[in-house]
């Protein structure tokens, strides 16, 4: 894991999108950041991804290799004691996690901790390209365990997005140095000096005695007023921006304002939910355009507005090394040689408030019957909002749980009712579905750009594509009207991956 410092290496073209529940997985950043680009892991939910794949495969030779380095061998051995001395049988419930609370105890977030830095070291194997992580600001309570983690493990860049996280850079930089961090905790119905408006971490349990390496952090932003708010109030430097259009997968943010909604639904941006991307380059920071980014020509396209590069994650969504369900992603692609699929945003699909492109796939919650199907749940909690109940105590809720409950806790049932449960369909997503004791199997929900259907140009003479092929197809050196002059020249061959071969299922350590 020893690599050149991020900072003194150039700032990629592409950036890989973070895209969770673990669709961006340590083996699509690993491709990606040994093409010479920057491979981006999802942090969002790690401890729960960590846990279940331990049950379903255990320790192999580069888990353990990369085990062996954690400073803190108690925490590994516990880990592995609760998860992966036995093996999980098919169609069998996953052992569950407790939902992480203010008040959860230190066990809890040593396992994010861990989860976070396994992540990282295994997709900084063998290589000495760059790895990001991303983080969503809305997923509040295990940020700073998630940031420990994978600092410890070297982490090039840090990406957060869906909110304005002033403070983090204060938190990477509490870290990297072994000082107690304090984050903004939003409670409803909590001021913002109320005592439950704040949460602490003290990385020291976990450090060991090597200095820990300073990231870059980039805030993923959607105007350059939210650019220039993030740049001019955090709490230390940012390095950079991703500023995504309303067309890219996930959560996007609202439009400015009233708004309309189109014939399916979705919200209908207008002119003040144009980027000016002059402000954004006035900023003196390095910026990234995502969002409908599927061709070379797009590519330069963002490098004349001024950008130094794009961020992808679509394209990469749906090849080989993408952590999607492979049945899942295969039927995907056959769907879209047909023409047969279409991408629907909801605001009301996600429970954070926020619009949330929704893949409207045949068996997956983006289908009508499968969503009307599903017994309300939330049992996993990443999404849950805080609260003061009414004795002033902090407590949880959640738009996609049982509506009877939802509305015992106070919520609004009438915004609640087409709310789905994005951390069960996600994991599911990725092929870690948890199944019920009744059998039933947790289904699907799949989220992408706008311009999924671009992505069939990858499978021209071929049946699947993998990561380099996604990099060759963006990059601008290919593109016809070619601004490659407008950026330094960084080679897609992808570098000898040490000690990893396909049949590997982890690698090995080098």
């Amino acid at each position: 894991m020893n690599a050149t410092p991020s900072s003194a290496i150039s700032p990629p073209w592409l950036i890989q999108g973070g895209m969770g529940i673990a669709i961006s997985n340590w083996r699509l950043a690993r491709a990606v950041a040994s093409a010479g680009q920057l491979g981006v892991v999802s942090g969002t939910a790690i401890d729960t991804v960590f846990a279940r794949r331990l049950q379903d495969h255990g320790v192999d030779d580069a888990l353990r290799s990369v085990l062996e380095k954690f400073p803190v061998p108690g925490i590994v051995e516990d880990a592995l004691h609760r998860f992966a001395e036995v093996r999980r049988r098919a169609g069998t419930p996953y052992k569950s996690l407790a939902m992480l609370t203010e008040r959860s105890p230190r066990r809890a977030f040593d396992l994010v901790v861990l989860a976070s830095f396994v992540e990282v070291a295994l997709a900084k194997l063998g290589h000495s390209g760059l790895v990001g992580i991303n983080l969503l600001t809305k997923v509040q309570i295990p940020t700073a365990a998630s940031l420990c983690g994978a600092v410890m493990a070297g982490v090039d860049y840090v990406m957060m997005g869906a909110g304005v996280p002033t403070h983090i850079p204060g938190v990477i930089d509490d870290i990297c140095h072994g000082r107690r961090a304090t984050l903004p905790f939003a409670v409803t119905g909590a001021a913002s000096d109320h005592p439950a408006s704040s949460l602490t971490f003290d990385p020291t349990p976990y450090l060991g005695s090597t200095p820990l390496q300073h990231p870059k952090f980039v805030g993923i932003v959607s105007s350059h007023v939210l650019a220039t708010a993030l740049f001019k109030r955090s709490n230390g430097p940012v390095d950079g921006f991703v500023v995504e259009r309303p067309s890219a997968g996930g959560h996007n943010a609202p439009p400015r304002g009233a708004y309309a909604l189109d014939e399916k639904g979705g919200p209908i941006y207008g002119p003040r939910d144009e980027i000016d991307f002059n402000v954004v380059g006035s900023l003196g920071v390095p910026f990234w355009i995502g969002g409908g980014v599927t061709s070379s020509a797009d590519v330069s396209d963002a490098i004349a507005l001024g950008a130094t590069g794009v961020q992808v994650g679509t394209m990469f969504a749906y090849c080989q090394e993408s952590g999607m369900e492979p049945e899942l992603r295969l039927r995907i692609l056959e769907d879209l040689k047909g023409h047969s699929l279409a991408v629907s945003t909801s605001i009301t699909a996600s429970s954070t408030g926020y619009p949330f492109k929704v893949v409207d796939e045949i068996g997956t919650i983006g289908d009508p019957d499968v969503y009307a199907a599903r017994t309300r749940k939330c049992d996993l909690g990443y999404l849950r909002e805080a609260y003061l109940d009414d004795n002033g105590a902090t407590a949880y809720r959640c738009a996609a749980e049982p509506l009877t409950i939802y509305r015992r806790k106070g919520g609004n049932v009438d915004d609640a009712q087409s709310t789905t449960c994005l951390c069960n369909g996600l994991m599911a997503t990725c092929g870690l579905a948890q199944v019920r004791p009744d059998g039933y199997v947790e289904p699907a929900l799949v989220t992408s750009g706008d311009r999924i259907e671009d992505v069939i140009v990858l499978l021209h003479d071929r049946e699947d594509f993998s990561a380099h092929d996604v990099i060759d197809w963006l990059n601008p050196a290919n593109d016809p009207c070619n601004v490659a002059s407008l950026i330094e020249p960084v080679s897609t061959s992808p570098q000898p991956v040490v000690g990893v071969t396909d049949d590997t299922p982890m690698g090995i350590l080098s």
